[in-house]
């Protein structure tokens, strides 16, 4: 009996080696006893008018597994739709890195094949919800499953800000901004501005500043559950801007008040069998492999 019957498709549009690969996986799909759903911008670029179709804030209550045939980018789009409720997803890179999607196309029968048996391991991966404070009233404004980010918007200026976790006052700074990310995040947008790798089942946040104006200012990592407040200084000049996972949500004006806490309810997030973060790692950073296997080869 297979473990998925519904399963949604979601692809990256304008890019030749997603079109490729969707054509592959329904292909595919159609010789299994399923029946696959594509959102509508998906089912455009396959012009498959007899397919299900829906919404892509539908698929999760339409499915009960979400293939997403894209890069990374593409996870975090979708994961905001189907996280709270619950619907597993698993990604088919055709991305760059491929943190989050880990089935090579070449690999996409043998993988799903696996999937479909049951053969798989979920791992949770929790959100994080971003909020602004007004007249003492919270209004929200985004979800990241990467990050949430305070920056300068379009001018190359720095920001005046403080910054509290659950109430404690930690420092004020001038820089482009911070970034508050997600163990998930911890390998994108934070890694590049020198925060550290945390493995995802830690429950943690990294708050990493970026180009502080000062030689002591590193990154901080602190409990998954805190409150993290960002308090906006008063420069009339700027309109910094708040973005989840990339896209702007917001622009910031002083005084304003950036709350961040973690998501009530975390990604199901599936991998194929023999998956290992610290192979990922290895294969998508270019750590070093194994000396004793080097050293067996050479003999």
């Amino acid at each position: 009996m297979l473990k998925f019957t519904r399963i949604g498709i979601v692809g990256r549009p304008n890019h030749k080696g997603v079109l490729e690969t969707l054509k592959r996986l329904m292909a595919y799909l159609a010789e299994k006893p399923v029946i696959a759903v594509l959102d509508h911008m998906t089912a455009g670029l396959l012009s498959a008018p007899k397919v299900e179709t829906c919404s892509r804030r539908e698929l999760a209550s339409r499915c009960d597994l979400v293939i997403v045939v894209g890069g990374d980018g593409s996870m975090l789009t979708v994961a905001k739709h189907i996280a709270s409720d619950q619907v597993p997803v698993i990604g088919i890179n055709r991305g760059r890195l491929g943190f989050l999607t880990d089935i090579l196309p070449e690999e996409l029968e043998t993988k799903i094949d696996q999937v479909l048996a049951g053969e798989f391991s979920v791992e949770s991966r929790f959100l994080l919800d971003a909020a602004r404070v007004m007249n003492g009233k919270r209004e929200k404004l985004g979800t990241a499953l990467n990050d949430v980010v305070l920056h300068p918007g379009q001018a190359a200026q720095m920001i005046g800000f403080e910054l509290f976790v659950n109430d404690q006052f930690v420092y004020s700074q001038e820089s482009d901004g911070l970034i508050v990310a997600t163990p998930t995040g911890s390998t994108a947008y934070a890694l590049s501005a020198g925060g550290p790798i945390m493995h995802p089942n830690l429950n943690a946040i990294v708050l990493v500043p970026m180009y502080p104006h000062s030689l002591n200012s590193r990154p901080i990592v602190v409990d998954g559950d805190s409150e993290i407040r960002i308090v906006v200084a008063a420069n009339g000049k700027l309109q910094p801007q708040v973005s989840c996972d990339g896209e702007e949500k917001y622009i910031a004006v002083a005084g304003d008040e950036i709350i961040v806490t973690k998501k009530a309810v975390p990604l199901q997030l599936i991998h194929p069998p023999q998956y290992s973060f610290y192979e990922a790692c290895r294969s998508k950073l270019g750590w070093g492999s194994r000396l004793g296997k080097t050293l067996d080869e050479s003999q």
